[in-house]
């Protein structure tokens, strides 16, 4: 049963029902992670990247945000391993994770890049060498959303697409910044801040879905 509070348990069950089973090895990468309790994407968020993917049709995808290389594979996966990705992780034990998975899956390590370091600082030179993305998945620091955001914008191209996780932070997004606790204040108010840009921005038509812990889409419609 899925964790999430944004909709009923039952609810969030039968549209979990709903998504495909995953393949042997991409089921052993979940089962793992949720062992070791690494966040990866929730299963209604499966549903809603794959459905993502196949409608966009992406030649370039950029992930922010590897952790331990599930959901880099499943969008690997989700393009029958044929489309180039390039995936930003920081944390050196999360690097390593995503080296070894890299190192056994030869059909993986022809699609997935990895690039290690801070996401600010690899976005930045990624946007000044002129790189272009149609497919960008952000899952990574949520308070360094709205620093993310200007770089991310210009390698996205017209036409593609922004999916955003994480969102709603476990349905407290919607309350005062009051309602959570101190420690995650700073939070709170950036991913406010990062939605709010998100749907003020004349370059993007945007949406917030309640699928996992909330989710939103944003598609490029002015260069």
């Amino acid at each position: 049963m899925s964790d999430s509070l944004l909709v009923s348990p039952r609810i969030a069950e039968y549209v979990s029902s709903l998504v495909p089973d995953l393949p042997d090895r991409l089921s052993k990468m979940e089962s793992r992670a949720k062992q070791e309790e690494v966040p990866i994407i929730r299963k209604e968020a499966q549903g809603l990247l794959r459905f993502l993917l196949q409608a966009n049709r992406p030649k370039a995808i950029l992930e922010i945000g590897a952790a331990v290389g599930f959901s880099a594979s499943f969008m690997a996966y989700c393009t029958d391993y044929r489309v180039p990705i390039l995936t930003i992780e920081k944390v050196p034990a999360r690097i390593e994770a995503v080296k070894k998975l890299l190192s056994e899956e030869a059909d993986l390590a022809a699609c997935i890049t990895l690039a290690e370091g801070d996401a600010a600082e690899i976005l930045a030179r990624l946007a000044g060498e002129g790189r272009k993305f149609d497919f960008i998945f952000l899952d990574a620091a949520k308070a360094q959303y709205p620093a993310y955001l200007p770089d991310i914008l210009t390698m996205l191209s017209e036409g593609g697409m922004l999916v955003t996780d994480n969102i709603l932070q476990d349905g407290t997004l919607s309350g005062s910044k009051f309602t959570v606790q101190r420690r995650d204040r700073t939070i709170h108010l950036r991913m406010r801040e990062y939605v709010e840009e998100l749907f003020h921005k004349e370059s993007l038509t945007s949406v917030l879905l309640p699928v996992g812990d909330g989710m939103t889409v944003s598609l490029r419609t002015k260069a």
